[in-house]
């Protein structure tokens, strides 16, 4: 049996602890009769957003520009490993500071495991533009989508742009013996990393310096919802979480400033 390991990180940043009261949804997917929604509406209505270069401390103390960019990205498959290099071919020197690197050697290596993931070169992600780079620091796939009017989901590896959603699958039997895939859209928090995700020097998704956005999240994560829901999906959740707030029957996360009874700040850098 495994043993309890208390995790590194509590106690030394302003994180919340992993388990907590939960509000959720199911619903089924408007598209397809045979595929459940079951979606964490505290998450969702939360006041989370990314601080990267606002705060953002790095999953590693000595690595705080990193962002969660220090082990490179796990490619989710084959589509998702030809289309990053796609959109890899199409970077410029000026968007991307390790252009002749990325061109000559590759962007792909695998890990001890034998997964496939991008490169890492000096220490992090072969894509992570690093401070004093004149194109600015951060994902250069990332700018890349910025500057072409793109979302972000269509230039970045799967993995990387979903993040803070964690999107799983389950098949279910029900009593009359039928089945139903249920499709989880809920909080990429700690234990998604797995074992290594304890260790973490920081945190973003139970921090409460990042839980700073002027919307909740299903509202400033749109594009990213309507991706991994569909359309019609997406905007029953957002129907439904607005009519939740509205009657203020979200529990609510306790990262989120109304939960800490303060007022929602703006993200200052650090």
């Amino acid at each position: 049996m495994q043993t309890y390991r208390r995790p590194a990180y509590r106690g030394l940043v302003p994180e919340v602890a992993l388990d907590f009261p939960r509000d959720w949804v199911e619903f089924t997917d408007p598209t397809d009769d045979e595929q459940v929604f079951r979606c964490d509406v505290t998450w969702l209505c939360s006041r989370y957003t990314c601080i990267f270069g606002k705060g953002c401390q790095g999953i590693y103390a000595d690595r705080p520009d990193d962002g969660c960019c220090t082990l490179g990205a796990h490619f989710s498959d084959k589509a998702d490993r030809k289309r990053v290099k796609r959109y890899a071919d199409e970077l410029t020197p000026e968007q991307w500071q390790y252009h002749d690197e990325g061109h000559a050697n590759g962007i792909v290596m695998r890990d001890e495991d034998g997964e496939r993931q991008t490169r890492t070169v000096d220490g992090a992600c072969i894509f992570l533009n690093r401070p004093g780079f004149a194109g600015g620091i951060g994902c250069a796939l990332h700018k890349l989508a910025l500057d072409r009017g793109q979302p972000i989901h269509e230039t970045k590896p799967d993995v990387c742009w979903q993040v803070p959603i964690r999107r799983t699958y389950d098949w279910v039997e029900r009593p009359d013996d039928t089945k139903v895939l249920v499709v989880t859209i809920a909080e990429y928090d700690r234990r998604a990393w797995g074992p290594g995700g304890h260790d973490f020097h920081w945190w973003c998704s139970g921090n409460t310096e990042a839980h700073v956005g002027a919307d909740p999240l299903y509202v400033s994560y749109e594009p990213e919802l309507r991706e991994l829901m569909g359309d019609e999906a997406y905007e029953q959740l957002r129907d439904m979480c607005a009519e939740r707030m509205k009657q203020g029957g979200v529990a609510a996360h306790p990262a989120d400033p109304a939960a800490r009874g303060k007022r929602t700040l703006p993200v200052t850098a650090v």
